[in-house]
């Protein structure tokens, strides 16, 4: 594994216990400059997961409670007169940081959620006239309970096709629970990370470098032949878009960057696939009867299409 991932996933391991997987897959994400949904049940660890990533990295970091009351403006920020100058200022939102919880994103306001997808996708502000970049790296962490309805907003398709990957945390095992109860006996865990394992120009560094992994073209057309094997398929009444295609690619490229190979094999695209691409599709009742979940249908559509020989 690249050093600089190891050091990152264990300082980020010193809070989460035993979710090694996810942790390497918000480090994915990270490096192709996309957004997580985390959609999980309460007390799992998700706000502990985007923090200790902000501590081991060093960068700024905001937490925004998604509520129905919410403004735009408390996304985006806004302008205001200064009295003392006559001039309008601009008053930082909370996506002015390199990493941001939008936690319980589905009871934001659907222009609230758009505010924040708007962002997301052009990584500026656009207000009054005036854009405002956002600080380099940038991750969007939001959150949802899978749960609970009640005083909830449905994030749309074409918003949901947004973030780059969808993760699951599910519940730790008895053993790790134990560890868990262990490290919080006396502090937060989270004081356990003490200083930054890697800076904010290393992450930007490293994007750079994932840039320049190579893709053969039978890799290009095994992830080419992933996605369109679930258009025009009767068990999904939505397929995935180019869009999905483009983050698997890239998901790929990352993969391969984070274990140390300059070249992305069909193992990386497998590797990625279920966390990119499941959240982008819509099953029909019978793909829903017949794979019971968005994750199993790309499971099947992963052992379905044929693997490229390397070297051929």
């Amino acid at each position: 594994m690249n050093n600089k991932i190891s050091l990152l996933r264990d300082s980020v391991g010193k809070v989460i216990v035993g979710k090694d997987d996810t942790i390497i897959s918000l480090i994915t994400a990270l490096l192709c400059e996309g957004h997580v949904l985390l959609e999980d049940v309460p007390g799992v660890g998700k706000t502990q997961l985007i923090t200790a990533l902000s501590r081991s990295i060093g960068g700024s970091f905001n937490r925004i409670q998604l509520t129905p009351d919410v403004m735009p403006s408390d996304i985006a920020g806004f302008t205001m007169l200064d009295q003392r100058t006559g001039e309008f200022v601009y008053r930082e939102g909370a996506v002015m940081c390199n990493f941001l919880l939008a936690d319980e994103i589905n009871r934001a306001s659907p222009k609230v959620q758009s505010a924040l997808l708007e962002a997301m996708e052009e990584r500026q502000i656009s207000l009054d006239g005036a854009t405002h970049k956002l600080p380099q790296p940038f991750l969007v962490m939001a959150t949802q309970n899978p749960v609970e309805t009640y005083g909830t907003f449905h994030l749309p398709e074409a918003q949901m096709d947004r973030f780059f990957m969808k993760l699951s945390m599910g519940y730790p095992t008895e053993s790790e629970e134990i560890s868990i109860l262990e490290r919080t006996e006396l502090h937060n865990p989270i004081q356990n990370i003490t200083e930054a394992a890697v800076t904010v120009d290393d992450i930007c560094a490293m994007q750079d470098e994932v840039r320049h992994i190579r893709v053969t073209e039978q890799v290009k057309q095994y992830i080419v032949s992933v996605v369109t094997s679930t258009r025009g398929d009767r068990n999904a009444t939505l397929g995935i878009s180019p869009r999905g295609s483009i983050a698997l690619y890239k998901a790929a490229k990352a993969f391969a960057y984070i274990y140390e190979r300059d070249y992305v094999t069909p193992d990386d695209v497998k590797s990625t696939a279920v966390s990119v691409l499941a959240h982008r599709i819509i099953l029909s009742p019978q793909g829903r009867s017949e794979y019971g979940s968005n994750e199993g249908y790309i499971r099947h559509i992963l052992e379905s299409c044929p693997v490229p020989e390397m070297g051929t």
